[in-house]
């Protein structure tokens, strides 16, 4: 149990290093349920305000393996529809480690045609990153990086993004921790490595019609942490009705996804997935659960 324990601090701590092979930013298996997270050029785009909040419990079975709280709205910020505001809170735990942090956002759609918008979005807020290092057992009892107390460092935090939209089709480009700053968990002590990397997310789908009943959505999303390999989440979604929808996505060198979702009482949307872990964790860990709550309201009569 020490050996998982380490890893997965090796893991939080290392993902703020250039040598290493975790990403910074929390993964979302349902990335198409809250796409406004990871775009801010998302808020608005829809003719009400939502709030969504998600729950993700990773890596099943490992003790201190990562959770993720997340609790966002977004919406319209005139009768016009062309502007959008938004903002979310999350906390994203990994054994002694927490990252807790805020953004706000605002965003602005351009009308390309009577059935295509191209919007562009700015998010700014504060990250806190801590260690609980009572919690870990070191190998240099004077670590001048980790000590044995609470310690915490915060640091500005920023991203962009652009969203072409339309009613059968979406098109998302963002890159978060745009400003890449640095983080130093103690006095005199700073590193390089130990920085917000650049984020680069594309991803998009596409509705086809099957008949009155059902749809079918293919999903794709793409994502790179220089210098690390690129990493792809391809797969989609069947929609009865616009209110039930089953599908599934494989997400290179990580994880196979399968997911269900309902809106129900014309306000509310359930989503759940289940990640099937592919990588060497599996030995390990009995996979992944991720669940969804939205509600929107307030909405806007063309």
């Amino acid at each position: 149990m020490k050996n998982v324990k380490a890893l997965l601090f090796g893991l939080a701590i290392g993902c703020f290093s250039l040598n290493s092979s975790a990403q910074q930013l929390a993964h979302y298996s349902q990335f198409f349920m809250n796409d406004y997270v990871l775009n801010p050029a998302v808020a608005g785009t829809n003719p009400y305000f939502d709030v969504k909040s998600t729950y993700r419990y990773q890596w099943v079975g490992i003790q201190d393996a990562p959770r993720t709280f997340l609790l966002s709205m977004n919406g319209p910020l005139n009768e016009k529809g062309n502007m959008g505001i938004g903002g979310y809170i999350y906390s994203d735990i990994t054994g002694p480690t927490r990252k807790t942090g805020f953004k706000a956002s605002y965003a602005y759609n351009f009308k390309l045609t009577d059935e295509m918008k191209l919007s562009f979005g700015l998010a700014g807020g504060l990250m806190q990153f801590a260690v609980d290092g009572s919690e870990i057992n070191l190998n240099q009892k004077n670590d001048q990086a980790i000590g044995n107390v609470w310690q915490a460092a915060y640091t500005p935090d920023a991203a962009f993004g652009a969203y072409l939209y339309h009613d059968d089709f979406f098109v998302s480009l963002s890159i978060p921790q745009l400003i890449g700053t640095k983080l130093e968990l103690a006095e005199n002590y700073s590193s390089a490595d130990n920085s917000l990397k650049n984020h680069y997310f594309i991803s998009g789908g596409y509705t086809f019609h099957i008949n009155n009943e059902f749809d079918f959505e293919p999903l794709v999303q793409g994502k790179y942490i220089p210098p690390l390999t690129p990493q792809i989440d391809i797969g989609g979604r069947f929609i009865w009705k616009e209110m039930i929808w089953l599908g599934g996505t494989y997400r290179t060198e990580d994880a196979a996804t399968i997911f269900a979702g309902i809106n129900f009482l014309d306000n509310f949307t359930f989503g759940y997935s289940y990640d099937v872990i592919t990588n060497d964790i599996k030995i390990l860990s009995s996979g992944t659960h991720e669940l969804v709550l939205g509600l929107r309201f307030n909405e806007r009569k063309d």
